[in-house]
Formats: structure tokens, C-alpha cells, sequence
């Protein structure tokens, strides 16, 4: 890959923006350690199915144009484009925090979701190892957890997930937005290519953890064509439950998105975001819980239809949000999704889907 140049929309948070007179500096990563406070988040969104996630990182080496997370980035002084690929924010003692969390005498065994922000299993897990102690600790304390991830790396803790699955319950949900790997290398350039993330399902459902498919975010125009392929490779696979998710574009991410759609795709850019104007009501982006997840219009029914018919016909069960109908119907899906008795697949696993 060529190296990337220095590039951010201005951060809303500092008072002053600098712009290059000359040529913008290549973009290298760097690694900052951090000796965290907390580790575990609530959540209360109805958008999300989750209550509490973990995220040993900040910052996404797999530098994803449509990341909602990149705005998170702005809040530590950094930016929301080259930055968030490069500068990499590791949490030192997640799992030293997390057993300490899980051990309270108010906890619950809840479900603990990684990661809601950034990919837990990008490129820099491999050496740092966060991820996997953390599950470690859930598979010591018999605390169920369920992991959403692009990366193939997740392979490598199949003995964990799998040890998890049998003591308390284990969940991965494999996040495949295209199914064309050059269109993906254009839009998530540092991802592995969905035939890695295939392969991930199938790696992870030959030692008995249940998996699913996220195809996060449907990009109208570009990716929804896509998702009959997606799900029928999915369920080849072995995937039980398949779920999606409409592109959100909040704050920054807009100008990221919109930036690195018109470098690497001119031609085809005005015809995306006018799609994306179709599902946002004459707007590139949603804001209102509920909504955020999920277009309207005539379009988006298109998708919705397209990929319930696909779904069904690949025997694939309904994820979180699948099929909603109505202004309450996301948060009523979560209460489903939080009771006891969950989905239950063809197979006998629980039908959960983390996607964020």
C-alpha cells in the first residue's frame, strides 16, 4: 500500500487548526501506553444489543473511511482522518481492570460486548495480547462474552473462545460490509479482504463457537448489491445468524468518508451519496437513537427486503435489528435480545449478534 499523507477535517474540540503550505508529511504510526482508569463501558443505546463492552484500543489500524469511532479520536487532541489509523492508543492493564470489574460483588455475569468502539482484533493485538487476556479472565471468572471483529486475527484465540463457549457462552460476529475485495480495499484499505473474514467463520465454527455476520454498514449505491453474496458465502461457511446496519456518518467521519470516496471511486461518488441522501431524508447522516442504525424510504426498504429474502433463503436466523418495523422497534428488539431467553438458531446456539 502506498504511504498515507497526513490528512484530518478540523477537530471541533481545539480552538486553533493548522493547514500544510506545502505537501502533508506520511503518516507513520505510533503507539502510546496507557495505564487505564476503567475498562468496562455501559451502554444504554436502543441501537446497540449490548450493556457493557470492553476496548483494550483507541485507534483502528484497519483505517476504515466510514468508522463512526473516528470522532472519538478528536477527544484525546488527536484527529479524525490519518490519525486514528496511526496513532494508536494501548490499554496496558485491560485485563488486570476487567477482572477487577468482574469480580464486584454488584455484578451479574452479564455479557460483555468487544469491542463497541475500535476492532479489538486489529494488527497490533498480535503483539500486545490484550484481547486474548482479557477473554482469559472471562473464561477464569465464567463471564460470557461475544466479540465483533474484522480481523482474521481472531483465529488465533480459538482455544479461548471455545473453552468460553463451554464454561459460561462465547459469540463472534464477523463484520463483512462488501463482498468485492477491491471495493473493500478502497474503503477499509487495511482490513483483511472478506475472503480472510470467510475463512474466519469457518475456522471458528470448526471448534463449535457460534458465529455470525454483520454486513456493517450497507452503503447504499456501493455495498447493498453486495449482500445476497455476502450471506450466501456466510452460510457456506457455517454462520448462524446474519444482521446490518445502514453507514452513519457523524461529525468528522462525514469529510473522511466523503474525501476518500471521491480519491479512490470519482466516478461513481455523486451516485453514492445521493443514495445515502435517499435512506437519511435529504441528508448524509442520522443522529436520533433508534435511527442511527437504520435508513428510510423507499430505497432502504429495497434493502431491507433484499436482505431479509437473502437471509432467509441462506436459512441464516435474524441478528439484532433484522426486519425492525416501526419507531420503537429497535429498542423493543433489545429488550428481546436482553431477556434470558434469547433467539435460538436451527442448531440449538443462541441467535446473538453484537454488531455496533
Amino acid at each position: 500500500m502506498k504511504p498515507r499523507l497526513v490528512d484530518h477535517p478540523p477537530n471541533p474540540y481545539l480552538a486553533q487548526h493548522a493547514e500544510w503550505l506545502g505537501p502533508p508529511p506520511e503518516a507513520k504510526i505510533e503507539v502510546y501506553e496507557e495505564t487505564a482508569g476503567s475498562v468496562l463501558s455501559q451502554n444504554d443505546s436502543p441501537d446497540v444489543p449490548y450493556n457493557w463492552s470492553v476496548n483494550p484500543y483507541r485507534g483502528c489500524q484497519h483505517a476504515c473511511a466510514y468508522c463512526y469511532a473516528r470522532t472519538y479520536h478528536e477527544y484525546l487532541g488527536y484527529g479524525a482522518g490519518t490519525d486514528f489509523d496511526t496513532k494508536l492508543v494501548v490499554k496496558r492493564n485491560a485485563a488486570e481492570l476487567l477482572r477487577k470489574e468482574l469480580t464486584r460483588k454488584k455484578w451479574r455475569q452479564e455479557m460483555v460486548n468487544f469491542s463497541g468502539i475500535t476492532d479489538c482484533y486489529q494488527p497490533i493485538e498480535a503483539s500486545y495480547r490484550i484481547t486474548r487476556a482479557c477473554l482469559e479472565v472471562c473464561v477464569e471468572l465464567r463471564n460470557p462474552a461475544a466479540v465483533t471483529t474484522k480481523g482474521f486475527l481472531v483465529v488465533r484465540d480459538c482455544d479461548v473462545l471455545a473453552e468460553l463457549n463451554e464454561r459460561a457462552a462465547a459469540r463472534v460476529a464477523i463484520s463483512i460490509p462488501f463482498a468485492d475485495g477491491d471495493a473493500a480495499a478502497a474503503i477499509e484499505p487495511m482490513a483483511p479482504p472478506p475472503s480472510r473474514r470467510f475463512e474466519a467463520i469457518r475456522r471458528l465454527r470448526a471448534v463449535g463457537v457460534p458465529v455470525g455476520v454483520i454486513v456493517s454498514p450497507v452503503i447504499p449505491g456501493l455495498s447493498d448489491v453486495d449482500i445476497p453474496r455476502i450471506l450466501e458465502q456466510s452460510a457456506a461457511a457455517g454462520a448462524l445468524w446474519a444482521s446490518y446496519t445502514a453507514l452513519r456518518l457523524p461529525g468528522s467521519v462525514e469529510q473522511v468518508f466523503v474525501n476518500r470516496l471521491r480519491k479512490v471511486m470519482p466516478l461513481r461518488a455523486d451516485r453514492i451519496l445521493n443514495r445515502l441522501r435517499d435512506i437519511r431524508g435529504g441528508k448524509l447522516s442520522e443522529t436520533r437513537f433508534g435511527k442511527r442504525m437504520r435508513g428510510e424510504g423507499v430505497y432502504w426498504d429495497s434493502v431491507r427486503s433484499l436482505f431479509e429474502v437473502s437471509r432467509k433463503r441462506c436459512g441464516l436466523a435474524p441478528g439484532y435489528g433484522c426486519d425492525d418495523e416501526g419507531e420503537d422497534a429497535p429498542s423493543a428488539t433489545r429488550r428481546e435480545y436482553m431477556q434470558d431467553e434469547a433467539p435460538v438458531c436451527d442448531d440449538g446456539q443462541l441467535a446473538f449478534d453484537f454488531g455496533s
